[in-house]
C-alpha cells in the first residue's frame, strides 16, 4: 500500500533536485503530507461504474449453471445509468438479448423503451437488468424462449443483488410474475400483485406486466393498467406529470 506514496515522494524529490543546484531540504512534516496524499489516492474507493464492470467480469466467466454456460452465446449483464433512480428488472434474456449481450432489445424490449420514453425518460436515465444473466437453454431444434426455473433464479440472483446494492435505485419495477417469483419468492397472479407498492431489500417495488404480455394482449385496458403503474412510479420519484400523460390509454386514439 505504501509503494505508490513512496514513489510519489521520490519523484517529487528528483524534480526538486533537478531544478536546483543546491541540495533539497524537505521537512519531516512535508514528507508525511506527501505520504498521506499518496495513500489517499491509492485507497480511493472505486465508483459505481468500476464496481459494475468488476461484477460484470465475474458474471461473464460464471459457470454456476453448467447447462446455461454451455448453451449461451454470452452473458447479459445490464445496461443504463449506474446512478439511476429507477431500475427495471425482468426474468431472463431471450434469443435477441443472448445475441446482442444487452437486456430487453427484442420486441418486448422495444416496447419497454417506448414505455420509458412515454414516462419522459430514456434508457440512459434508468438501469435495466434481469435476474438470470444467461438465456435459459432450449431443447435442440426448438426455437423460442422459456422462463427460468426457480432453481436457476436462486443460483443467479446474488449477481442482481450486488447490482442493486451498487446502483441503489430509489424505485424498482419488476416486470412480470416470473421476475416477482425470483425477487420475492412468491407465486401469485399479476391481478393480485400489481397496482400497489411492495418492497425489495427495503427499496419500494412496483410490480407490473412484462412488455411481452402487452404484445400478446394489446387491448387498451391492459395498456392502461401498466401505465397506471408507471404513473405511480413517477409520482413516487416526484417527477413532473402532464395532464396529457395522465390521460394516456384512456381512449382508442392513444
Amino acid at each position: 500500500m505504501l509503494e505508490p506514496a513512496i514513489s510519489l515522494v521520490l519523484t517529487k524529490l528528483k524534480e526538486i533536485r533537478d531544478s536546483r543546484e543546491q541540495r533539497p531540504r524537505v521537512s519531516r512534516d512535508t514528507l508525511l503530507r506527501f505520504v498521506e496524499s499518496g495513500l489517499q489516492e491509492s485507497q480511493a474507493a472505486p465508483g459505481k461504474s468500476e464496481l459494475l464492470e468488476l461484477l460484470n467480469s465475474r458474471v461473464s466467466s460464471c459457470t454456476k449453471c453448467p447447462h446455461l454456460a454451455r448453451s449461451r452465446t454470452q452473458t447479459v449483464f445490464g445496461v443504463g445509468n449506474p446512478d439511476a433512480e429507477l431500475m427495471f428488472i425482468g426474468e431472463a434474456p431471450g434469443a435477441d438479448e443472448d445475441a446482442r449481450g444487452e437486456p430487453f432489445v427484442g420486441r418486448a424490449g422495444q416496447l419497454l423503451t417506448r414505455i420509458i420514453e412515454t414516462m419522459g425518460l430514456t434508457r440512459g436515465d434508468v438501469y435495466i437488468a434481469n435476474i438470470l444473466k444467461c438465456r435459459p437453454d432450449m431443447p435442440q431444434g426448438v426455437s423460442g424462449n422459456r422462463p427460468p426455473t426457480p432453481q436457476e433464479m436462486e443460483t443467479c440472483i446474488s449477481y442482481l443483488l450486488e447490482q442493486v446494492k451498487i446502483i441503489q435505485p430509489r424505485v424498482i419495477v419488476a416486470l412480470g410474475a416470473t421476475a416477482v417469483e425470483g425477487l420475492l419468492g412468491v407465486r401469485r397472479t399479476m391481478r393480485e400483485l400489481r397496482g400497489r407498492w411492495h418492497s425489495f431489500n427495503e427499496i419500494p417495488l412496483m410490480i407490473t406486466y412484462h412488455p411481452s404480455y402487452l404484445l400478446r394482449n394489446p387491448m387498451l385496458s391492459e395498456k392502461r393498467k401498466v401505465w397506471e403503474d408507471m404513473l405511480a412510479v413517477l409520482e413516487h420519484l416526484e417527477k413532473p406529470i402532464t395532464e396529457k400523460q395522465r390521460k394516456y390509454f384512456l381512449s382508442a386514439n392513444d
